[in-house]
């Protein structure tokens, strides 16, 4: 695995000048994003090696560099999952890729279904932190030149970033929750039985992607931000029949305020 990270790093540096400080993962709907990145170098993900290709509709597949928020940013316009047939060490390979080419911040974004009575489609909840109910991506052998064997998880998501995302979005007027993420392989939607068992282990939302990145990220030091969009509510009253068609259109339409307190934030760092 190290042979490929740094062999992947090492093509990305011959195709591109931009130095990345910041890398961003973009979910579900939520790729319009990138049309705010200045200076554009694109990479389409199957000219990358050992990159694995995205298979998901409303995920692009391309890796991104420019400016945004006057900071270098390298973003995943469509990520991996691991419904899709991928291991966790494919599905988390760009954090190891974003690590040697020496980011300092990753943000992720995702779309997510609402478990907490007092969310409303189309809010952006802030991870203040996750229950991961996936396979964990550090499972087997452990790289000591990567990370620790026993990884420290009591910051998943970095204090200091939510705080600088609670402080931007009140100077620009956009609504936050916080709440903690539930991760689960899907691809299928939870049934009403579901939603209640995550909202009562401690849930907010609930989706299937986010977690193993995260944790891929914290082992190798780098502090993370993550925010949903709430697509969809598993709550008892306001389930109704669920579409991956709908979570992309109700991801666009919020997407405008995510992009904008994001581009905010990194301005601020």
């Amino acid at each position: 695995m190290l042979e490929n990270i740094k062999e992947t790093a090492n093509f990305i540096c011959s195709k591109i000048k931009t130095k990345p400080e910041i890398g961003i993962i973009l979910g579900t709907g939520l790729g319009g994003l990138v049309n705010k990145i200045n200076n554009q170098e694109i990479l389409e993900y199957a000219d990358i090696p050992n990159f694995p290709v995205s298979t998901v509709e409303g995920h692009s597949g391309r890796l991104i560099f420019g400016e945004l928020g006057s900071k270098n940013v390298a973003a995943m316009q469509g990520r991996f999952h691991f419904y899709e047939g991928y291991d966790m060490k494919q599905v988390t390979f760009p954090v190891r890729v974003m690590k040697e080419l020496n980011i300092k911040y990753l943000f992720v974004s995702n779309a997510s279904g609402g478990v907490n009575p007092d969310f409303e489609t189309g809010d952006l909840m802030i991870l203040r932190d996750h229950i991961n109910l996936m396979p964990n991506p550090l499972l087997g052998k452990n790289y000591e030149e990567l990370g620790v064997r026993f990884l420290d998880m009591s910051e998943a998501y970095s204090k200091k970033l939510i705080a600088v995302a609670d402080e931007t979005a009140a100077e620009l007027g956009i609504k936050v929750q916080h709440g903690v993420y539930v991760g689960t392989t899907g691809p299928t939607f939870e049934t009403p039985s579901e939603y209640r068992y995550f909202r009562i282990i401690g849930g907010d939302a609930v989706g299937m992607s986010t977690v193993p990145e995260v944790i891929v990220a914290r082992h190798s030091n780098i502090p993370v931000f993550a925010i949903s969009i709430i697509t969809d509510l598993g709550v008892e009253g306001k389930i109704i029949e669920v579409s991956h068609e709908e979570v992309q259109k109700v991801g666009a339409a919020a997407e405008v305020k995510m992009t904008e307190l994001i581009r905010n934030m990194l301005e601020k760092l």
